[in-house]
């Protein structure tokens, strides 16, 4: 358990100038896919995009990442073709990503201690909402299954009609800024990838990073994030110091 007063110092003060805390879902809430590969979701979309608009872009052929070969579906879309590309291929492909996170979250376990940071949170009256490139539906339904649906205001996942909008775009973290009605001064992302970190800079919020990595912890530093975490428990613990203070 980290407990570095210097740590700890900094954690207590941006929690106090929080109102509430916007939680990534890949990562500080669960492992959703637990180090499986995603190559066969990106097969299946390649595949379906294929029977729809015939030979693949280059970057999309390769691509092997489940939500890279979405943002590559949607860059082909874009870009002039000799005939008109159905819209449908979007769909479909976004609807083959929301199945398998559905498949995912009905195996996947919580982060470690998610539920203790959830309630050290809640007793300092934060707000908490999810940020996601993840779609609404399958977040929820985890959610659901811990008993932790109550304690989130809302989830601003992946728009399906709007596949640009996946982070590092910002739009989910507008999106849940401006459902808290807050400034987004007064909200704090949690994140573990360089995109988080893209996207809270973007929205105006602050930033700690969530990483086992030394290399990905020494990445976010760099680029400025407030703080990075290997684990809840140094954010609990300034939690619940500031819970004993107030």
């Amino acid at each position: 358990m980290s407990g570095v007063p210097d740590e700890q110092q900094s954690l207590r003060r941006l929690l106090g100038r929080s109102r509430a805390v916007l939680f990534d879902f890949d990562g500080p809430v669960t492992d959703l896919f637990d180090g499986i590969s995603t190559t066969p979701v990106a097969c299946e979309i390649k595949d379906a995009v294929r029977n729809a608009w015939g030979v693949l872009d280059p970057d999309l052929e390769k691509c092997e990442d489940s939500y890279e070969a979405l943002q590559c579906v949607r860059d082909m879309f874009e870009r002039p073709a000799l005939a008109p590309r159905d819209r449908a291929a979007l769909e479909q492909a976004e609807a083959i990503v929301t199945r398998h996170e559905h498949t995912a979250v009905r195996c996947a376990a919580p982060a470690p201690c998610l539920i203790e940071l959830v309630d050290a949170l809640r007793d300092l009256d934060m707000r908490l909402t999810i940020v996601s490139n993840n779609s609404d539906g399958p977040i929820w339904e985890f959610l659901k299954s811990l008993g932790l649906q109550a304690k989130f205001d809302t989830v601003a996942g992946r728009d399906p009609h709007e596949l640009r909008h996946m982070k590092p775009d910002p739009d989910s973290v507008n999106r849940a800024v401006s459902r808290l009605d807050l400034p987004a001064s007064a909200c704090l992302m949690l994140g573990d990838q360089l995109t988080d970190l893209e996207a809270a800079r973007a929205a105006g919020t602050r930033f700690i990073g969530y990483t086992r990595s030394a290399e990905r912890a020494a990445d976010i530093r760099n680029r400025a994030a407030d703080w990075v975490v290997p684990s809840h428990h140094p954010l609990i613990i300034a939690a619940k110091q500031l819970s004993a203070a107030n």
